[in-house]
């Protein structure tokens, strides 16, 4: 391999590629979504070998340089990957593929969760959605300003987690949410709108427009299936729906 200090995108793929220990390439990050490179982004690339790798390729894992940030590991390793690298994976592009398509598969199953897995993130998310929301406005109403946006914010994180999980999606990072909903809107959901109303809750924290998208979100929920999470709540529940004088 050419040595680190000379290391370009274009000289380690053309060096990677002709290395048959390595069965796959796969690039995730900026370079993987259409339009969202800059001058800044660098190349972040798995190396996924089909054995043990000896030592001037292993010497590579965790390379980085303003152009090109390596990750080299294992087809089973690959295979495991999860937890905050889902999503990355998910819209990630096979550059190289030479198992016959197993890298290829296991990448597009990055991006579809499990039925289970799905309906049990949702109601973990949903619960800590209603959370923050309840205590978002319990702080607003009691006169903690910042208490109650900091706890807007985390509200709508959980929602988001929430409502890509419903569409067995891993959620975007914060960077391709614009980018995601913009070419994989989701279901029963009005991009523009639903990105205008959270903007404007993480601006303000205003207990109104938390109060008007929790009356869709409880519909939503409902009809998924999600009726005994926001049940637990009991009388709490008056709290997060509107009240005379929400515009709905």
């Amino acid at each position: 391999m050419t040595p680190k200090s000379r290391l370009t995108y274009e000289t380690f793929l053309a060096r990677a590629t002709a290395d048959t220990r390595v069965v796959g390439l796969v690039l995730k990050g900026s370079h993987a979504h259409v339009g969202m490179a800059t001058e800044h982004s660098d190349h972040d690339v798995y190396v996924i070998l089909g054995g043990s790798a000896d030592a001037d390729l292993a010497s590579l894992d965790g390379y980085r340089s303003a152009e090109l940030d390596l990750v080299v590991t294992t087809v089973d390793a690959f295979r495991h990957l999860g937890g905050y690298e889902r999503y990355a994976l998910a819209r990630a592009r096979v550059l190289l593929d030479r198992l016959d398509g197993e890298i290829t598969d296991i990448v597009a199953r990055k991006g579809r969760l499990g039925a289970d897995e799905a309906f049990r993130g949702a109601a973990d998310w949903l619960d800590a959605y209603a959370n923050s929301l309840y205590r978002s406005i319990k702080n607003a109403r009691d006169g903690h300003l910042l208490a109650a946006r900091l706890d807007a914010a985390d509200s709508i994180r959980a929602l988001l987690e929430f409502l890509f999980a419903l569409d067995r999606r891993p959620r975007p990072y914060n960077k391709y949410l614009e980018w995601e909903l913009e070419r994989f809107p989701l279901p029963k959901c009005e991009t523009g709108a639903l990105l205008d109303r959270i903007g404007r809750i993480m601006e303000t924290g205003d207990p109104s427009l938390q109060r008007q998208l929790f009356v869709r979100v409880e519909s939503t929920a409902r009809e998924a299936g999600h009726g005994p999470t926001l049940d637990a709540w009991g009388e709490d529940l008056l709290l997060m729906r509107p009240v005379v004088g929400d515009q709905l």
